[in-house]
């Protein structure tokens, strides 16, 4: 696909090459370890899930990981990278939706929709979208996974400018959507025994 086929840089980028290489960089035992960890603590503060989507899976190691935590629970993920797409075959009954999450709408909504490590690398003109995609989906449960800062920031990324940002992407969620409440969060340090890149995550619940 061409530049052109995205609406923003930033898709273009995680479609092509550079998502690409990004594959053999977010593959390992130890990471498969550390998300299941991961999601332990989550969805120790869940009710039983019935359905999950994840938006912007990559080659699906979280996903992975759910699936030994969730094995009954209907699976989905949504990939920009075909070649990231296309390790997904190996998991077990997942749903595939090889497209950008900005504008994507699933048949029917999943009761716990989730980003970790890709609102950062939204366009931040985009997180409407973004905030609508994983809102829309969701019938239930929202949790969002990624670096935190209380005000917006916009860093280098590999050497690539406007390629990864910061700011309180919960925050935005709970200010634009006024049924949402915080049901927890917690931050898991790189250091820590199942480390992850210092990412903090936020659950988030649509009030009945």
């Amino acid at each position: 696909m061409s530049d052109a086929t995205y609406s923003t840089p930033q898709e273009a980028f995680w479609a092509g090459e550079f998502g690409n290489d990004y594959i053999s960089r977010n593959k390992s035992q130890g990471l498969l370890a550390a998300n299941f960890s991961f999601f332990s603590r989550i969805f120790e503060k869940t009710d039983q899930l019935g359905s999950i989507i994840e938006l912007g899976c990559n080659v699906g190691m979280n996903l992975r990981a759910i699936r030994a935590l969730q094995p009954e629970a209907r699976l989905a993920g949504v990939e920009i990278n075909s070649e990231a797409a296309s390790h997904l075959s190996d998991i077990p009954e997942l749903e595939v939706y090889q497209e950008s999450l900005l504008g994507f709408q699933a048949d029917k909504p999943f009761e716990f929709t989730f980003t970790k490590g890709v609102l950062i690398h939204i366009n931040p003109d985009s997180l409407p979208q973004a905030y609508k995609a994983l809102y829309d989906n969701s019938c239930r449960y929202i949790c969002v996974a990624e670096y935190y800062n209380p005000t917006p920031v916009s860093l280098s990324y590999r050497g690539h400018a406007d390629r990864l940002f910061k700011r309180d992407f919960a925050g935005e969620l709970l200010e634009t959507y006024s049924d949402l409440h915080l049901v927890d969060y917690g931050f898991a340090y790189h250091r820590g025994p199942f480390p992850q890149d210092d990412i903090t995550w936020f659950l988030l619940e649509k009030k009945s």
